[in-house]
């Protein structure tokens, strides 16, 4: 791969070479590689065929993860996020120690593994938020539960410049990776002064469906805001709000 340099920027293929944009911006590579149909029927191939078949159940999985997730996601994901997810979803299907190569799955696979996954690696809730809390998952009521003690905004939580505000969110999911469908709840709190006032508790009950067999997940984030003339603005545009996985319950 070749970074591309001077005034014009190239998009396309021209000859041999592919010109492209990306996040580290434009590059050019020579085309190239193995016929696609040898790899589909080559014997040679067959364990680049059982890594594709579990690299694309591992993106279907994490793209259910991500739309159950999404009302959170809209304000805390990087731009990475998703090749990250996939990367962690690989190694949940590779813990699948019941199933042949090729046929590993995230349901006979380990989803505690993403526990503490953060969606944000430009704002880590390991990093932001110092306030303890605890986080369960009641299976049989079918409830994910964040609750926090009486906490000082500006001694418990690393906010960004320009931080004025902030609040506090959460979210439970219940997945069948499967059949690729979910049921979620979110919570969150009143946009709340960063300052040195202690906050009231905060308890958030995200419902699922009671005695599930499916996974279930916690998320927990922040978003940061900063008041201008009166009203709330996201902080550069939510670029910092932290976002992870704090509790998993993989199923019966």
């Amino acid at each position: 791969m070749a970074r591309q340099k001077g005034i014009i920027k190239l998009k396309g293929t021209i000859g041999d070479i592919t010109f492209y944009k990306t996040q580290d911006g434009h590059l050019a590579r020579e085309k190239g590689g193995i016929d696609a149909s040898r790899i589909a029927s080559d014997p040679a191939f067959q364990r680049t065929r059982e890594n594709g078949s579990e690299f694309g159940r591992a993106g279907k999985a994490g793209k259910v993860l991500r739309t159950a997730m999404r009302a959170l996601l809209l304000n805390s994901a990087d731009g990475r996020m998703v090749s990250r997810l996939t990367k962690a979803m690989v190694k949940v299907i590779q813990a699948d120690m019941i199933s042949i190569r090729g046929l590993r799955n995230v349901i006979d696979g380990e989803v505690d593994l993403l526990l503490g996954f953060e969606f944000n690696i430009r704002g880590k809730l390991g990093t932001s938020l110092f306030a303890p809390f605890q986080a369960t998952i009641d299976r049989e009521a079918g409830k994910a539960i964040v609750h926090m003690a009486s906490f000082i905004p500006s001694n418990s939580i690393a906010a960004p410049g320009g931080t004025t505000h902030f609040k506090i969110t959460s979210l439970g999911a219940e997945i069948d990776f499967e059949a690729e469908t979910f049921v979620e709840m979110h919570s969150e709190t009143e946009i709340l002064p960063w300052d040195g006032n202690a906050t009231a508790e905060i308890s958030h009950e995200n419902i699922v469906t009671a005695a599930s067999t499916k996974p279930l997940f916690l998320a927990l984030g922040v978003e940061f805001f900063q008041e201008i003339n009166g009203q709330m603005y996201p902080l550069k545009n939510g670029a910092f709000n932290p976002l992870a996985i704090v509790k998993v319950d993989g199923g019966v």
